[in-house]
């Protein structure tokens, strides 16, 4: 009949609206955390650092409510507090050091200091004349100081994205197993899969802020202790700008303390550049060497140009938070194509498009089996 004939159609009609109201649904939803985007990435990066020593307080309390509370106040005082009042205060040292770079440059006679060396007087002279570094670094400092004066007058927004971070930091420790529960209810995926892709997001965390973010201030502190030792200005300033230089990946510290090193070279001063030179070669870069298998080993499973691409894009994207949020997306994204072709894979060969037999890379071979 007729009328039978309709009623696939109506249903296919009805499953589309369906998926349409759900995908305006999502996106709304969207639109609603957006402005909350950075205190929902800070709280839940916390509840992942912080899920190990939760638990055990929550195993010797047995009050989850009490248990979280004291992790979420433990969490405020010896990270948010020190955090705010640090990033203070190196805002105004980066304008000072800034300051200082601008006059340096600007007092520079490229002739007379390089005299004896014509072909590297011709190449500064085009450096001058090309890129103008006084110029740049001028309108550096214009810009720090357009930063420190926001951060001063964002101070409001701030103290209430502070609250909001802990605020929901204890919802995520306190609810943790009924949220993942809930995830897995909703997740189109198998409970193995979603189990996968949630531990390779958890994975991605503590790589990122455990091993890069912390090895980057080891390597800043370490990096601004010599330049103060060797009497070099503004110490404080290059360390910063050494540790947010070994956050990104390809780049690094030596960015800063070999141009220093020939600084001081070219000033007749070969001791202190030759102790920069081992400092930075041995100490500051090996200390990379040193930590990273220990804290970050294999857990990110990233390429270095696809975990540059992460934490540049993210933070373009994202701002701050796009440090954790863009290498966290790729990571999570490159698990779900583990899971794909895991799928795929489980189909029969007659199904399945004939290709080229390559060798499975390290996500394929750690992607889940499937049930």
């Amino acid at each position: 009949m007729p009328g039978l004939k309709q009623m696939p159609d109506i249903r296919q009609m009805r499953l589309l609206g369906i998926v349409a109201a759900t995908m305006i649904g999502l996106y709304v939803c969207y639109l609603l955390a957006l402005p909350f985007l950075p205190a929902l990435t800070w709280a839940m990066v916390l509840a992942i650092v912080l899920h190990p020593a939760h638990r055990r307080v929550e195993e010797r309390l047995r009050n989850q409510n009490l248990a979280a509370l004291i992790s979420v106040s433990v969490a405020a005082v010896a990270v948010g507090l020190p955090l705010i009042f640090v990033a203070q205060q190196l805002v105004g040292e980066a304008v000072n050091g800034a300051t200082y770079m601008e006059e340096v440059i600007r007092g520079w006679n490229t002739d007379l200091f390089l005299s004896g060396y014509p072909r590297l007087s011709a190449v500064a002279r085009w450096i001058e004349n090309q890129l103008d570094p006084a110029g740049t670094v001028a309108a550096f400092v214009q810009w720090l100081t357009g930063q420190s004066t926001s951060l001063l007058r964002g101070s409001i927004n701030q103290a209430v994205m502070f609250v909001l971070t802990f605020y929901l930091l204890f919802y995520f420790l306190r609810d943790r197993e009924p949220a993942l529960r809930g995830i897995e209810r909703l997740s189109p995926l198998r409970a193995s899969e979603t189990a996968y892709l949630l531990s390779r997001l958890a994975e991605t965390v503590h790589a990122i802020l455990i091993g890069t973010v912390l090895i980057a201030v080891v390597q800043g502190t370490l990096g601004g202790l010599m330049f103060w030792w060797l009497g070099l200005p503004t110490p404080v300033f290059w360390g910063l700008v050494m540790g947010l230089l070994a956050i990104v990946p390809v780049l690094g510290a030596f960015l800063i303390w070999v141009p220093a090193a020939i600084y001081l070279a070219l000033e007749g001063a070969w001791a202190s550049a030759a102790i920069l030179t081992v400092w930075g070669g041995g100490v500051v870069a090996g200390i990379d060497n040193l930590l990273y298998p220990m804290l970050v080993g294999s857990r990110l499973r990233l390429h270095t140009v696809v975990a540059f691409i992460g934490a540049i894009g993210g933070i373009v994207l994202f701002g701050a938070s796009g440090l954790v949020l863009g290498p966290a997306v790729i990571a999570v994204t490159v698990s779900l194509v583990d899971i794909l072709k895991k799928r795929l894979s489980d189909q029969p060969e007659a199904e399945l498009t004939p290709k080229r037999e390559t060798k499975p890379s390290r996500q394929s071979r750690a992607a889940p089996s499937g049930e």
